[in-house]
Order: structure tokens, then sequence, then C-alpha cells
């Protein structure tokens, strides 16, 4: 460990000597990957739906610097059900879109949000019945 050297370092009035904070290590926000506003209302529409339907009742949203995931919870303090996750880097793979089960199996996975989505529908359609 590297001793201080105090004499670089100001003294304020208090005889205190003052150091610039030591930055946290994170990922600017430039670099994170986030869902579009047009992403974000495809997804809501569906939360709302399945909140109004009894199904899910909390979410969550990571930013991370690979990937954007949109958590569904039934309660609050649980594991999630399903993510729905954003992977730019496998847009031309497999597609950047998925849902993955609370198992974490991938359920549907693509490159349009619309038809990704499709497989939590079915489920919607099945709770109203």
């Amino acid at each position: 460990m590297k001793p201080l050297d105090f004499r670089l370092h100001p003294i304020n009035s208090s005889g205190m000597t003052v150091q610039d904070p030591t930055p946290f290590p994170h990922t600017p926000q430039s670099e994170r990957v986030a869902f579009h506003r047009t992403e974000l209302s495809v997804i809501l529409s569906l939360y709302g739906r399945m909140v109004a339907a009894g199904e899910w009742r909390d979410y969550g949203i990571s930013t991370l610097s690979d990937m954007a995931v949109f958590s569904v919870f039934r309660r609050t303090a649980e594991n999630p059900l399903y993510r729905i996750e954003k992977r730019p880097k496998l847009r031309l793979k497999q597609g950047m879109y998925s849902v993955v089960g609370m198992d974490g199996q991938v359920l549907k996975r693509g490159g349009d949000l619309k038809t990704v989505l499709r497989v939590l529908e079915r489920k919607l359609i099945r709770a109203v019945d």
C-alpha cells in the first residue's frame, strides 16, 4: 500500500487534510445497454395487461454494459417470473431479444420484440379464460 503524501493535498481551515474521493468503478452511462422508449412502450403495454389480469405485480429494470433486463415479479420479494433481455451483440446471430423463464430457460428469442413477447401473451389469454 502506498503511503499518503499530505504535502500534495490542501489543508482546510480546521486543519484536516482534504483528499479527492476515490472514484467508484462503474460503467459510464453512455456505454450501457438500455431499452429505447418504443421498446419500453411495447413491454409496458403487456405488463399493464398482465397486472390487470392479476398475474404480475412488480417489475425491475437493469442496464448493464452488455445487456438490458426487464424483470417481472409476482411479488416484490421473489425471484423474477420472467426476464425480458436485450443483448445487442446477438442481433446478427440469434436476435437481440429473449424471454427467459424463472428456471433460466430461454422461452423465446428473436430480432423482433413483439414477436418474442407473444410467448407471454399466450399466458395472458389463458389467465383470462
